[in-house]
């Protein structure tokens, strides 16, 4: 094989890992634009929700746990996360209407290090991989060796981007949630049950969140700190516009594609930076984002 062909087929291997990583990151991003959008709270505890999908799968499926059918236990722990978020708001977030912004912040910082402890101790505060069926398999096509959990991401976050797209456009309560997230007052008047679509919205957020997690833990360990890629999360969704959801997948590929990239062909250290240069220039250039709205938000 040519040195160049050689070349272009490592560059090609990490844009398909750059891209498994941002649709990662950009499913967490999706969380935060989507409560955002509805309540104006930033969760900044959904990288931890994240996380803590994971590990809820891990418990189902793994052997030293409850070691049940990996496709049982994937819709089981995506049912438990959007429970946990629709819970969440419900039992705490709606006591706290009314309250400043910063208080709610400060409530999902606490929120993100209780998750983080919880799942360390009654899981493992050491690296720990999701069992699957497809773990260690790849696909071939062209010279190129794809893992199938890498294939497996981008197609799943595909599908759910369309279904995303089918749900806020063709379903009622999808264009409900969109009412309240453009105008709650008009939507209370409306009879559109608000508090109860912000509760709805922090399950989905939730659901979203277990998908993001279980995907990431099928490609590799994960423990109670990955929580933290939260972070890279919220800069992907402040890239792309935080009222815009398109934006948020595009600022989590984005950065999925940007780190391996300057791993690779950049000095040492530059790939930590980057996502948050970029955060920078964005902001600098283009403060709303990539996908900045132009509407004013009404309550």
């Amino acid at each position: 094989m040519a040195l160049w062909e050689e070349g272009a087929l490592d560059f090609l291997q990490l844009i398909v890992s750059g891209l498994a990583n941002g649709c990662v990151y950009g499913l967490i991003a999706l969380g935060f634009v989507l409560i955002y959008k509805a309540t104006e709270a930033v969760n900044f505890a959904q990288g931890d929700f994240m996380m803590l999908g994971a590990f809820v799968c891990i418990g189902f499926t793994n052997h030293e746990y409850m070691g049940l059918n990996f496709w049982l236990a994937v819709p089981l722990s995506i049912l438990v996360m959007g429970a946990f978020g629709y819970l969440f708001n419900w039992g705490i977030l709606r006591h706290m209407f009314g309250q400043s912004q910063t208080s709610i912040v400060i409530l999902t910082i606490a929120m993100g290090f209780i998750i983080r402890f919880f799942a360390g101790a009654t899981w493992s505060h050491e690296p720990t991989s999701l069992e699957t069926p497809y773990a260690g398999q790849d696909v071939r096509p062209g010279g190129l060796v794809l893992g199938v959990d890498e294939v497996l991401i981008v197609v799943v976050t595909a599908i759910l981007t369309l279904i995303f797209f089918l749900f806020f456009a063709r379903t009622r309560i999808g264009l409900a949630m969109q009412a309240a997230s453009q105008n709650q007052l008009a939507a209370y008047y409306m009879g559109i049950p608000v508090k109860r679509i912000h509760s709805l919205v922090w399950g989905l957020s939730g659901m979203v969140a277990a998908v993001a997690g279980i995907l990431f833990a099928s490609k590799g360990a994960i423990d109670p700190s990955t929580g933290l890629l939260g972070i890279k999360a919220f800069a992907a969704a402040a890239i792309g516009g935080f009222g815009s959801l398109p934006g948020a997948l595009l600022g989590g590929l984005i950065i999925g594609l940007v780190e391996p990239l300057a791993s690779r062909y950049g000095p040492p250290g530059v790939s930590q930076i980057a996502p948050y240069a970029i955060l920078l220039l964005i902001l600098i250039f283009r403060p709303g984002g990539i996908f900045s709205q132009t509407l004013s938000k009404k309550v």
